[in-house]
């Protein structure tokens, strides 16, 4: 049976990858792909339906991205968000020019639901998240308005006919109240999918496909604890046994605990059937990392001597046939798909094949977004604490250090973030997509006891998200956070004093660094 897919063309908008992600929720399989994606790639591809994306652009001018109008009439249903709602309008006819009063954020839009596909079921007045600076001044010949907000006479537009739809506004992120219900209406109603797209099956085609891939080779995988790599590591092992080598990289920036706890599972009295390396590197890293404060550097020095440790271990095995890396789908698309904004460095795409003797990258998980590789973890038997562990960045607690990164500041947030996360699971606190803590760069004046002291601040975190994309402060109940402060000064030396973040994203990033 032929896959059903829909298409995202990325016109460099920051919200690509959500689209995709809320396509995937409708049980559709959907792939990022370049506006520079040609027509012929695209006819090949036979997609359900095309998502042209937003982007910071004006279509007017002439530098900025555009499409072949040719696409418009392959009978594909396409629907154009922001940026791509102005390129199809532009495209068709219609006018675009700089909007009298721009729009950002939560906007009231009024919907002309009677008759549209994509507004069925929809509330006539709904909240929709605006981000804009231009907009659609006339429509192209054959479209009709289906929403409008105060300032925004055209904030959706659809000629039903062709099937082609388009909002000013993102359905696609949380803040558009009913834009799940808009994009699954695109999906069933107009592209006429039928949501078959399941998980399930995953697990035993990746590892069929695998073992008929490397066959009697060689296999290296870098172990970081995590579930991206440790799901890739468990595939690998399932397909090829003790084919496989895995190095565990310990470069002291974990949470409390967590390099033995990777080690139970994946070591030599775990419960694959694998070859395990641990490197304990702690001291190289606090080394290189001495007098270093900006984020981003610290960023590159940890992932520049994690590849050093991986490549002297990697030389110690010899050459092997395949380098696993746990790359997500995410990954792939923050490292530079189309023209979006790298936002950060340290992704798992790249780094490690200059330095390692292979013939060629596995990357089992490449199509996945973090909740599928979850599913597929399950599905692979992995204990849960590992599959729902917390996530964690790359070069770990090096940026939740604020400023320089020292062995003692490693144990103060660890020593905290273990309390928070204790009392947290404790309380059975509930719908937390991420929580943790954080050491500031702050020193403050304190009392204990007689004594005055002169100690740092923790900041605890904890964010509700279903996307990662966007996200919530969680409002953690007062007695939680009064006992985790109580614990963390009496308990973790070199703290006086425990702040909450009660920021969102946007403005601010989950991540202090």
């Amino acid at each position: 049976m032929e896959k059903e897919m829909v298409i995202v063309l990325d016109f460099g908008g920051q919200y690509n990858q959500l689209i995709a992600r809320r396509v995937r929720e409708c049980n559709v399989y959907c792939e990022v792909k370049p506006y520079t994606m040609s027509l012929d790639e695209i006819k090949a591809a036979n997609p359900k339906g095309i998502i042209f994306t937003g982007g910071p652009n004006s279509v007017y001018l002439e530098e900025s991205p555009h499409y072949d109008k040719a696409i418009f009439e392959l009978g594909i249903p396409i629907l154009g968000i922001c940026y791509g709602s102005q390129l199809m309008a532009y495209e068709l006819g219609g006018e675009v020019a700089t909007a009298p009063v721009s729009e950002y954020g939560q906007t009231d839009v009024t919907a002309d639901n009677e008759g549209s596909l994509l507004f069925e079921g929809v509330s006539q007045k709904s909240i929709c998240w605006m981000s804009h600076t231009d907009y659609i001044s006339k429509l192209p010949e054959g479209f009709r308005r289906t929403a409008w907000s105060d300032v925004c006479p055209n904030a959706a537009m659809e000629c039903a006919e062709r099937r082609l739809y388009a909002t000013q506004f993102h359905p696609e992120v949380m803040h558009t109240r009913e834009g799940m219900k808009m994009l699954s209406n695109f999906v069933y109603k107009v592209c006429g999918c039928k949501g078959d797209w399941q998980m399930a099956s995953f697990v035993e085609t990746t590892i069929r496909q695998l073992r008929e891939k490397i066959g009697g080779g060689k296999v290296l995988c870098a172990l970081s604890g995590g579930v991206d790599s440790s799901v890739a590591a468990v595939l690998l092992s399932k397909a090829v046994g003790k084919q496989l080598t895995c190095v565990f990289v310990d470069h002291g920036l974990l949470r409390k605990n967590e390099g033995d706890e990777v080690e139970a599972v994946f070591g030599p009295n775990g419960s694959y059937d694998l070859n395990f390396i641990r490197v304990n590197a702690q001291e190289r890293f606090y080394s290189k990392l001495a007098g270093v404060e900006e984020p981003e550097a610290k960023r590159k020095i940890i992932g520049a001597e994690f590849i050093r440790v991986f490549e002297e271990e990697a030389k110690k095995i010899g050459a092997v046939d395949f380098l696993v890396q746990g790359t997500i789908y995410p990954d792939v698309i923050e490292s530079g798909l189309g023209k979006s904004a790298v936002i950060k460095s340290h992704h798992n795409v790249g780094g490690l094949p200059d330095c390692v003797d292979f013939k060629e990258i596995v990357e089992p998980l490449r199509m996945l977004f973090k909740d599928e590789v979850r599913k597929a973890g399950l599905e692979l038997g992995i204990p849960e604490y590992l599959v729902y562990r917390q996530p964690f960045p790359g070069p770990g607690l090096g940026i939740r250090i604020i400023g320089e990164v020292t062995a003692e500041k490693v144990r103060i947030v660890q020593d905290a973030d273990y309390i928070y996360r204790e009392e947290i699971a404790k309380a059975g606190v509930q719908g937390l997509g991420q929580y943790f803590a954080a050491l500031t760069n702050m020193r403050s004046v304190g009392v204990m006891g007689d004594f005055r002291t002169y100690d740092y601040a923790i900041a605890l975190r904890a964010v509700m998200t279903s996307d990662f994309m966007t996200a919530e402060a969680a409002p953690i109940p007062w007695e939680v956070l009064s006992k985790v402060t109580n614990r963390i000064v009496n308990e973790v030396k070199g703290v006086n004093r425990v702040l909450y973040d009660c920021t969102g994203k946007p403005p601010a990033t989950i991540e202090f660094e």
